[in-house]
Formats: C-alpha cells, sequence, structure tokens
C-alpha cells in the first residue's frame, strides 16, 4: 500500500469522524463549507484509497463484565508452528489482538477476561493447551493509560 496524500478539507472530515463516527455528513459539510454531496464523495475516494478501514461502535467491556486486560508472550516450540497456533487462537474469544513478534516471544497476544480466575483458566486451559506452545508470560494491565489514533 502506498502512502496517500490528504488535504485540509481531507483532515477536517476525518478528524469529525475520528471523534464521531456517527457525525451527521451535513454537520461535517456546514462546519467546512462544502456540499454533503462533496463530503461523501471524498469519504468515498479516502475508503477506495484504503485510508478508511470502516466505522464500528466501541463496546465499554467493564459494563459486560470483562475487567481484567492482560498481555501474553506465547513461546512457540518452533516458528514453524505459528501459524497453526494463531489458527487455534482466533477460535478463542478472549483473545483481541494477536501480535508476530520479535524478540522473545514468537507470539504477544492481548486478552480481555471477567477477573483474574478467569484468565487463569483461559491461559491454562486454552492458550496453553495450544500444540506446539511451550510456555506463555503474562502482564496483566493495570490501568490503560492513553487509547488513541494516529493523528490526522
Amino acid at each position: 500500500m502506498s502512502t496517500i496524500s490528504i488535504d485540509g478539507i481531507d483532515k477536517i472530515i476525518l478528524r469529525s469522524l475520528m471523534k464521531d463516527a456517527r457525525t451527521p455528513v451535513l454537520e461535517i459539510s456546514r462546519n467546512v463549507g462544502i456540499s454533503g454531496a462533496a463530503i461523501h464523495q471524498r469519504l468515498r475516494k479516502l475508503e477506495k484509497s484504503g485510508l478508511i478501514s470502516g466505522s464500528k461502535f466501541v463496546i465499554n467491556p467493564k459494563a459486560m463484565g470483562y475487567k481484567t486486560m492482560a498481555f501474553v508472550g506465547v513461546f512457540l516450540e518452533k516458528a514453524k508452528n505459528n501459524s497453526d497456533a494463531v489458527r487455534q487462537l482466533k477460535r478463542i474469544p478472549e483473545v483481541l489482538e494477536c501480535h508476530y513478534t520479535t524478540g522473545d516471544w514468537s507470539i504477544l497476544i492481548k486478552i480481555l477476561c471477567k477477573d483474574n480466575e478467569h484468565l487463569m483458566s483461559v491461559l491454562n486451559k486454552n492458550i496453553q493447551g495450544i500444540s506446539g506452545v511451550s510456555r506463555t508470560e503474562t502482564f496483566i494491565s493495570l490501568d490503560q493509560q492513553i487509547d488513541r489514533q494516529i493523528k490526522i
């Protein structure tokens, strides 16, 4: 994917939608000073370019009882086990992210559980039971202090 060039109007549109994806196009068009149709055209162009990859509602996990966030470094017996391990990790609903990394671990995952007991169960029954996983190293997040997207 090549880098995309955006102008000042695109930046205003993107900033507005990054703040609240439900912002009406007509409100954005009034702030920018161009028609709603022009805003739609620019949004289609930005989506087609790959700069915008979608929009979504963000669920507050604590409201659903999920209070324990952890990062788990996964050690694999062999690097060739990676794709199979990832396939099995995808089946675990508590796994939110999975990264192939450099350093000591083969994989770094982010998991969300209801509490420490739930975390221990996911680690022992699901993650450490994956074929090719030799061991794990777990870090519990006490508080997420920064949550943002790239600056536009």
